[in-house]
């Protein structure tokens, strides 16, 4: 392995620049080096469709005037090897005359999967993936964990986000919840929801919130897609999320009921007419299977999964073992009574609860923001392999 990995580090960070840009692609960042380890061009992933970070790296190299013949690539994620929305890019840098490529963690990808650095190895390419254990490999893949979810998992990471009070209290018990939190935290949420492919709430918070759930409180280049878990199709077309959302960006309202299709058939003109896509799928009791939602979802290319819901959704996703990430804000605020995070219990044995290990610890505003993930749930993020 490359004793200086510095390189790899810059393109690290040009990687976290297509945060709220690439989806559904990988987030991806790639910096490329003359003989000598001076820097002569980088770049990361665009918009789906765009080009790729390899391709941007090597237009940056042709912007300056320089050549990239005998050059290092350094890759947060192994150079894809098919046709998709754009051509392969280890044809790119095989074109190129790069004499090696420097990987931080192999592709997930069924289509790739170590097919990259085959093709480049073959081509007389000299090629290096770091330890699957390293920093920046463990760093790539958490960049790009939704991605890895659903290659692997085939289902979209799902990060539940709440907002309570210091004792647990996200709502009182008259439904009234805004706001518990500052702005600081609202405007965070934001950020973490522009990150998603979509964000998912419930009829019960539609009905009682009549919330957007778009992003308007940080900059992004494309809304996420919305999806609203609506059993019996009771969703209004006069809800405010069919307004257009902010940023004069377009997203898709995906709606999930469970009913038959002459049903949906009859209550579903109005929200279809809006533009709404309804997905049946029926489960037991009349309510939505959410497992074949997560599923269904993952066919859609979603990465990241945003669940803003109340307690009684919530529940369900912990309940059904599907909430992979809980993204909790609590307040410096002491309510005493009122609606909890989730719908659970009650429990008999403290071993019965959902075990979580936090991840991150952070003030934001007057708000502690919490990051705790269900454990057990990364194990797909650490591959004990390398290419």
């Amino acid at each position: 392995m490359p004793a200086d990995l510095s390189a790899l580090t810059l393109a690290q960070q040009q990687a976290t620049q297509a945060l709220h840009l690439s989806n559904p692609n990988p987030r991806v960042g790639c910096v490329l080096t003359d003989a000598s380890g001076l820097v002569i061009g980088q770049g990361h992933t665009q918009r789906a469709g765009g080009p790729h970070a390899e391709v941007m790296a090597l237009r940056d190299v042709q912007a300056r005037g320089l050549s990239t013949h005998g050059a290092t690539a350094w890759v947060t994620l192994e150079p894809c090897s098919h046709h998709g929305r754009t051509p392969p890019c280890c044809d790119a840098l095989i074109a190129a005359g790069v004499a090696r490529v420097v990987v931080s963690t192999v592709d997930p990808n069924p289509l790739v999967a170590g097919r990259g650095v085959e093709r480049l190895r073959a081509a007389g390419i000299a090629v290096e993936v770091l330890p699957p254990d390293s920093d920046l490999a463990r760093a790539s893949r958490e960049l790009n964990i939704g991605f890895f979810s659903r290659m692997i998992r085939g289902q979209p990471w799902v990060r539940m986000k709440m907002a309570a009070s210091l004792d647990g209290i996200s709502a009182l018990d008259n439904g009234v919840s805004q706001w518990i939190t500052g702005e600081a935290a609202r405007a965070d949420g934001h950020a973490w929801r522009a990150r998603a492919c979509a964000v998912l709430t419930g009829i019960g918070t539609v009905r009682e919130d009549d919330p957007m759930l778009d992003v308007r409180l940080a900059p992004t280049p494309r809304q996420p897609h919305l999806v609203v878990v609506d059993s019996r199709l009771e969703l209004s077309t006069d809800a405010r999320l069919f307004q257009p959302p902010a940023h004069g960006l377009s997203r898709q309202i995906l709606v999930a009921h469970a009913l038959d299709d002459a049903t949906a058939q009859a209550r579903g003109q109005a929200l279809l007419a809006r533009g709404a896509t309804l997905l049946s799928l029926p489960g037991p009791g009349g309510k939505v299977d959410l497992p074949a939602l997560l599923r269904e979802l993952g066919r859609r290319e979603v990465n990241e999964l945003h669940l803003e819901a109340g307690h009684k959704l919530n529940g369900s996703f912990l309940r059904e073992g599907l909430v992979d990430e809980c993204l909790v804000y609590l307040a410096p605020q002491l309510l005493g009574s009122g609606r909890g995070l989730a719908s659970l219990g009650p429990f008999h044995r403290l071993d019965d609860g959902t075990p979580l290990h936090f991840t991150a610890m952070d003030r934001v505003g007057n708000d502690l923001r919490i990051l705790a993930r269900v454990a057990a749930h990364d194990g797909f993020l650490h591959p004990q392999t390398a290419a």
